[in-house]
């Protein structure tokens, strides 16, 4: 409780306080991310020369940094980690800055890379700073507010991007320049104005694996593998089913964005109210609905409504970090928070390319997978106690818990 009154201290009466740094944070990323999102496809074809199989070695090569995301505590070792969240910041918004320059197939996987590096390592740095800065009681509320000032900015860069080639007539060079650029404006912003806020507790400086935290690696697991059915299949599906154009699916992107503006922090309140095992009930009995209507919808209409619906149902996926929160010891945080990322992206080195021929037989089987995915999610969910802490992790499985140990034990 001293390490949190101390970073209170420091801010106290103002706005130099963690919240604001992190919602300033969640804000910046997607105005890089979103502009090299946004772009990829028409740069990559029409400046690039891109076919099918150099945007798959692209797409692997994107995801390769988010499954080492692990390293990340040792590099740690040389570094802050609030200071390291902001130079993953740069990184992220040079790597989308510079693409414009590197229309060739070499300079768009360098460039993607450098992008990606930033982008999963700031992540991943963002959710341990969170778990670590804000108190438990509030961070259900907090990370709403964080999706929805990611949700704003995507709103904003997409707009801008629309105004860009519709009106200003701008060439992919400027746009990733602006894009990137500003996110590296509010890097420097985060770097200059807000003081080094304390750790709450001293972080691990090595890789840690306790077996008491199996049922939050699952769980982390399943959401990386649900994320890629619906990140790589229901977009694809809009387009090739319905005949959605990229004019229609900025607008649908832009619908979500503001759904989850207005609703992620109700969201972040209904779970501090209702508790993680609740929130977590709920999201997948909503995910095994939405999947089961991916698999056989014929309305172009419903469709767009179900990935709206899609979005809102991850928002809820906060819960998974605020059970480990409640459950870690707070050394762990930071270590932890590498560890669940690469279990995370496990599931997004293989599962793009294997659904991928699923697709080509039989693409209602490829969503019923994933509802049977969400299936063990639910499984995994009902073993969530309704106030999780340390020495109560799981409702089953106790062998596997163990008592709450804090000490030493870690594969390093």
């Amino acid at each position: 409780m001293r390490g949190w009154q101390n970073i209170r201290a420091i801010g106290a009466g103002g706005w130099k306080r963690p919240e604001i740094l992190l919602l300033i944070f969640a804000a910046a990323a997607p105005l890089s991310f979103s502009t090299w999102q946004a772009l990829l496809n028409n740069f990559a074809i029409e400046r690039a020369a891109f076919t099918g199989a150099e945007m798959g070695i692209l797409q692997s090569l994107r995801e390769v940094p988010g499954f080492l995301a692990f390293a990340v505590v040792y590099v740690l070792l040389l570094i802050r980690e609030q200071s390291l969240a902001i130079l993953s910041l740069v990184a992220l918004g040079l790597g989308t800055a510079l693409t414009g320059f590197f229309p060739s197939i070499v300079g768009l996987y360098v460039t993607t890379v450098v992008m990606s590096i930033g982008f999963h390592y700031f992540y991943t740095l963002e959710r341990s700073l969170t778990l670590q800065w804000i108190e438990k009681q509030h961070t259900p509320v907090i990370m709403g507010r964080m999706i929805a000032a990611a949700s704003v900015a995507s709103i904003v860069t997409f707009g801008l991007i629309w105004l860009a080639f519709d009106l200003a007539g701008l060439d992919f060079v400027w746009v990733y320049l602006i894009g990137g650029g500003a996110t590296v404006v509010m890097a420097l912003l985060a770097w200059t104005a807000f003081p080094r806020f304390p750790e709450v507790v001293r972080q691990h400086r090595h890789m840690v694996l306790r077996r008491r935290y199996w049922l939050y690696y699952a769980l982390s697991f399943m959401s990386g593998a649900r994320r890629q059915i619906f990140i790589v299949f229901a977009g694809f599906l809009m387009v090739e089913k319905f005949g959605y154009s990229v004019e229609e699916m900025t607008l649908l992107f832009l619908l979500t964005a503001v759904v989850n503006t207005f609703l992620a922090p109700r969201i972040g309140r209904l779970i501090a109210r209702w508790g993680e095992r609740r929130a977590l009930i709920c999201e997948y009995v909503g995910l095994i609905g939405v999947f089961v209507a991916y698999a056989f919808v014929e309305n172009a209409t419903l469709a767009a409504g179900l990935y709206v619906v899609d979005h809102l149902f991850f928002a809820m996926a906060i819960a998974i970090e605020t059970y480990f929160q409640k459950i870690a010891d707070r050394r762990d945080i930071a270590a932890t928070a590498g560890v669940s990322f690469t279990i995370n992206h496990i599931a997004a080195v293989v599962i793009p390319a294997a659904f991928g021929f699923v697709w080509l037989i039989s693409p209602p089987a490829v969503f019923l997978a994933g509802a049977a995915m969400a299936a063990v999610s639910l499984l995994l969910a009902l073993n969530v106690p309704m106030r999780p802490q340390p020495g109560r992790e799981v409702l089953w499985g106790r062998r596997l818990s163990g008592p709450a140990e804090l000490g030493p034990e870690t594969i390093t």
